[in-house]
C-alpha cells in the first residue's frame, strides 16, 4: 500500500509533466541549481523517470530498485526546494504536480517537508520491502494505496473551489447587494 501510494504520487507528478516539457524547463531553470546542459536533461528526462518508478511502485516490479529510485528523487526535490528557501528564494514553482498558470508561484517549507517525507518513506521501504507477496496482496494493496491517493486529490481539488466559512456573495458586492435590495423595496412601496 505505502509503495502505491508514493507510486501514485509519482505518478500525478509525471504525467502533466509529460505533456508541458517547456513549463518544466521553466521550472527547473527557476531553481537556479544546474548548468543549462543540465537543466535540458532534466526537463527532458525527469517526467519519464517519475512515471517509471510509480509504475513500477504501484505494480510490485523491482520493489527495493524502484523505492530507492523514488528515494532519490524525492531527496533531489528535497534539496532544490530547501537550498532555494535557504537562499531566500520563494517566489518559485514548486513544479511538484502542476505548473501555476492561474496563481502567484510560491514555494514553502511545507513543499521541503512533504518532499522530505516522502524521501524516509522511500528509503525505509526501499531497507524494508518484503519480497515474495502473493499478486492478491499485491492487488489489495495497490488498490488501497490508489484509493488513498485519490482521495487525496479529492479533497485538494475540493478545497480549492469551497471555501468553508466564507459568504457566497463577496464583500465589495454586499454593499451593493444591499443598495439595490434598498432601491428595490424604496419602487416598490413608494418611499
Amino acid at each position: 500500500m505505502v509503495a502505491s501510494i508514493l507510486g501514485g504520487t509519482l505518478l500525478l507528478a509525471g504525467i502533466p509533466k509529460l505533456r508541458d516539457r517547456d513549463g518544466l524547463l521553466t521550472v527547473v531553470k527557476g531553481y537556479r541549481l544546474l548548468p543549462d546542459r543540465m537543466e535540458r536533461v532534466v526537463a527532458g528526462s525527469l517526467p519519464l523517470v517519475e512515471v517509471l518508478v510509480g509504475t513500477a511502485l504501484i505494480l510490485g516490479i523491482a520493489g527495493v530498485w524502484a523505492a530507492s529510485g523514488a528515494a532519490l528523487l524525492f531527496a533531489a526535490f528535497t534539496f532544490g526546494l530547501t537550498v532555494n528557501l535557504a537562499r531566500g528564494r520563494r517566489d518559485l514553482d514548486c513544479g511538484c504536480f502542476a505548473f501555476s498558470a492561474h496563481e502567484v508561484p510560491r514555494i514553502g517549507w511545507f513543499h521541503a517537508a512533504r518532499a522530505a517525507s516522502f524521501a524516509v518513506t522511500a528509503l525505509v521501504l526501499a531497507a524494508t520491502h518484503p519480497s515474495g507477496i502473493a499478486p492478491l496482496e499485491q492487488l489489495i494493496g495497490a488498490s488501497a494505496g490508489l484509493l488513498i491517493v485519490l482521495a487525496v486529490v479529492a479533497v485538494v481539488q475540493i478545497r480549492s473551489v469551497v471555501h468553508f466559512g466564507r459568504r457566497p456573495v463577496d464583500d465589495y458586492l454586499t454593499s451593493a447587494s444591499i443598495r439595490l435590495r434598498a432601491v428595490s423595496t424604496e419602487s416598490k412601496y413608494g418611499s
